[in-house]
Order: structure tokens, then C-alpha cells, then sequence
């Protein structure tokens, strides 16, 4: 009598804490599936409950490396047919995506207010136990090495997962990953006011700031009709978001890197400022609540963010209606009654992994995203490196470096994966 081979699907179904396998149309794979786990809401205290968390596993064949995407955010992206990872094409590697707890399908609250929603589960260190599960399973499956990767809150993501399990994976490739120490954490104003492009460019970007406020009167009717059309609802009147909009501009420039000579003159009309703003900085950004608010949550309890630097602006008061920027990220963000304590923990914790361990793990940053103003210290270590592309944003990846580059960068990934 034959035993006939287990598909990739029924071993998948197989699998511990997996409770549906649909297969789905792939383009760049052989076989790709949505796989969803079971996890608790707290891997501390089972009796919390359990959710369930969407994760693609894209197959080219169990024998080949792996790639494990921990997604900061929600990942819909990855039930698009033709998805694939950079490093995953780069190095035909089987592709994993881990949808992170509490956004889009990957939530516990399905529909709830978010009022009616306990936050507290909400921790880097469960999410890294989600990541850990995840992986120790489809390790029955997948033997090859493994690779850990993110990009901007998922590469943070990867790295606090590298944090909590030094042993899960041989390789960590955190794409402009932040990592902050406070709420707010103050490297990130000085970064855009005085290192972001050249002289001339960041003063352009702070003329085309200030002419905003200067045009407040004609700007933010456009700005309020639009809020209407598109059932924007905010925390704050709109007068003060129209300022936050202007201030959050030179972050949102940098950040994506758009090109300085793109900047409307002072004498472009005001319907030509607001079309530019728009799309450079959508005003969706400061609505009181959407899909990627939980991460809000996350940075006031745990990860950090930025503040804003009302100061430079001082000739442009009679325009303002906001006093100060302190304490802006709670009453923009938080409904009144939330009041999470900073903790630190993790930005100790990581620092001093970074400092203790030789763990290959590979940093990729853009020099002029603000982001980068809050990169991890470089120990010096030989497995642990730093590549920063020249002029680059948050959009800077792998295949966007010069050749030479590029080619060093491929290279060591490739010695890590196949050498000893």
C-alpha cells in the first residue's frame, strides 16, 4: 500500500494553533496561502482569550531560505497576486507575512469602539511571541535558514522580535527602522532643521511652511471642505489642524523624499499650495481615529514618536491658534479619557542586545529620513552593520543603493545565508 505525499496545504492545516488554510492566486509563486493562527490575546495569561492572525506563506520549496516579513501594520498588501518581498526575490526564498496583532483582520476586538477595546495586550512583547509562534511552527515545514525583515514600523517590529528571540532566525534585515526613547524623543526636529538635504533646501521647505500659515485665510476653507468630503473627523477644531498639517509638512517631505525644485513658489496660487500639500501630507493623517491608529497606541506606551518645532515659525503667530506643541501627541491622537505612561523598557533592552550580541543583523536607512535621526547606535561589531543610502528617504530599500553598494550589501546577505 502507498502513502500518498501530505500537500503543502494539508501540512499547513496540520500545523499546531492553525485553524483555516485558503489557497490563493500568486504570480511570483508556485503555491501561496492564507494561513490563520490562533493565538492568545496574551501569551502570559491564556485566559485572556485567543485571536486569530492572518499569515500569507508564499512557497518556493521547503528546503529553501525563508523570509518572515513582520509586518508592523496591517497586511492586505500581501493577498495581492504578483507580492513579493525584496530580499525574497532577490534570493528566491520562500515569503512569510505575519500580520501584526490589533490591525485590520489580526485583532481580538473585530468591529469594537475602540473605547471598548483592552489595550493592554498590545506590547512588543506579544507581538514578538505571535512572531515566535508563527515561526516555530511553519519551522516543521520550512528547514532552510531564516531571515527577519520589516520596513519602518516593521523593521522595528523585526528587531524587537530578534530582541525577545535571539535564536529564531540566523538573520535580521530591519528596513528604516525606528527607535525611540521617549514619547517625544527630540532627535527628530534638530535632524530636519539643520542635517535633512542642503542649506537651500531645507530653507525652502520652511519658506513654503511659513507662506502656509501666511495663507491660512485662503487655504483652510480648502482644507475644511475637503475634511467634509471625505468624513474626516479630528480631535481638535480645524484651525489647529491646519497648523499640525503645516508643521507635520517638513516631516512628510523628508520622510518620502520629494525633490526641493517641486516646491510651489511663493507666487503659485493658493489651490496650487493646497493640491502640493495635499499630496505630500494628507490631511487623513490627523483624523481621530483609522486604521493604523493602533499604532499610536504603541507609541505612546512603548515605541515613541516625534514632536514638532513651533519655535522657528515665531514670525507667523498672528497666523497660529496653537500655543504650544507640548503634550500635541496625546490631545491629537488619544481620546481624552487614555492616558498611557511612556515605558522605556524596550529602547533599553534593545540597546543593550545590540551592545552585547554579534548577531547578524543588517540596518538599512535613507540619510535624510527623519527616521534616521533615531537609528540605533553602531556598536562596531562585525556582524552587525549599517548600510545608509546617500540622499535617501523612507522609501530607500536594498535595490535602490549605487551598483557598488547594492552589490556589497547582496553579498554579505548571500555569505550569511550560504557560507558557514
Amino acid at each position: 500500500m502507498h502513502c500518498h505525499a501530505q500537500t503543502l496545504a494539508d501540512r499547513l492545516a496540520s500545523l499546531p494553533s492553525v485553524v483555516d488554510v485558503k489557497e490563493m492566486e500568486s504570480t511570483a509563486f508556485g503555491e501561496k496561502y492564507l494561513v490563520l493562527f490562533e493565538q492568545p490575546v496574551d501569551h502570559g495569561n491564556p485566559s485572556a482569550g485567543t485571536f486569530r492572525q492572518r499569515v500569507f506563506v508564499c512557497n518556493v520549496h521547503p528546503d529553501s531560505a525563508t523570509v518572515v516579513v513582520t509586518e508592523g501594520y496591517g497586511a492586505q498588501y500581501a493577498a495581492r497576486a504578483g507580492y513579493r518581498d525584496e530580499i525574497s526575490g532577490i534570493f528566491n526564498t520562500n515569503n512569510i507575512v505575519i500580520e501584526h496583532r490589533y490591525f485590520m483582520e489580526s485583532t481580538p476586538y473585530p468591529g469594537a469602539d475602540p473605547n471598548d477595546v483592552d489595550w493592554n495586550y498590545l506590547t512588543t512583547e506579544n507581538a514578538a511571541a505571535d512572531h515566535h509562534a508563527v515561526v516555530e511552527a511553519l519551522k516543521e515545514i520550512y528547514t532552510g535558514k531564516w531571515i527577519a525583515t520589516g520596513i519602518s514600523k516593521g523593521g522595528q517590529t523585526s528587531l524587537m522580535y530578534r530582541v525577545y528571540y535571539p535564536q529564531d532566525v540566523d538573520i535580521t534585515v530591519p528596513y528604516v527602522g525606528p527607535l525611540c526613547k521617549a514619547l517625544r524623543d527630540g532627535r527628530h526636529e534638530p535632524f530636519i532643521e539643520n542635517y535633512a538635504g542642503t542649506p537651500e533646501q531645507r530653507k525652502a521647505v520652511r519658506d513654503f511652511q511659513s507662506g502656509l500659515f501666511e495663507r491660512k485665510d485662503a487655504v483652510l476653507p480648502m482644507l475644511d471642505s475637503l475634511a467634509r468630503a471625505e468624513g474626516y473627523e479630528f480631535n481638535l477644531p480645524i484651525g489647529q489642524i491646519y497648523d499640525y498639517w503645516t508643521l507635520e509638512f517638513s516631516f512628510a517631505f523628508w520622510q518620502w523624499g520629494y525633490p526641493a525644485d517641486g516646491i510651489p513658489s511663493a507666487d503659485a496660487t493658493d489651490r496650487e499650495v493646497f493640491d502640493y500639500m495635499v499630496k505630500v501630507c494628507s490631511p487623513e493623517y490627523f483624523v481621530s481615529w483609522g486604521p493604523t491608529s493602533p499604532f499610536f497606541i504603541q507609541a505612546a506606551k512603548e515605541l515613541g514618536y516625534y514632536g514638532y518645532d513651533l519655535g522657528q515659525f515665531a514670525d507667523c503667530s498672528e497666523h497660529i491658534s496653537i500655543d504650544s506643541t507640548d503634550g500635541y501627541f496625546k490631545t491629537l491622537f488619544m481620546p481624552s479619557e487614555w492616558d498611557f505612561e511612556f515605558d522605556d523598557t524596550i529602547y533599553r533592552r534593545t540597546c543593550g542586545f545590540l551592545e552585547s550580541t554579534d548577531a547578524r543583523i543588517l540596518f538599512i536607512y535613507g540619510q535624510f529620513d527623519p527616521w534616521s535621526a533615531v537609528m540605533p547606535d553602531d556598536p562596531h561589531k562585525d556582524n552587525i552593520r549599517f548600510y545608509i543610502e546617500p540622499g535617501g528617504s523612507h522609501r530607500t530599500r536594498i535595490l535602490t543603493f549605487p551598483e557598488e553598494t547594492r552589490d556589497e550589501i547582496i553579498g554579505l546577505l548571500s555569505d550569511w545565508l550560504y557560507g558557514k
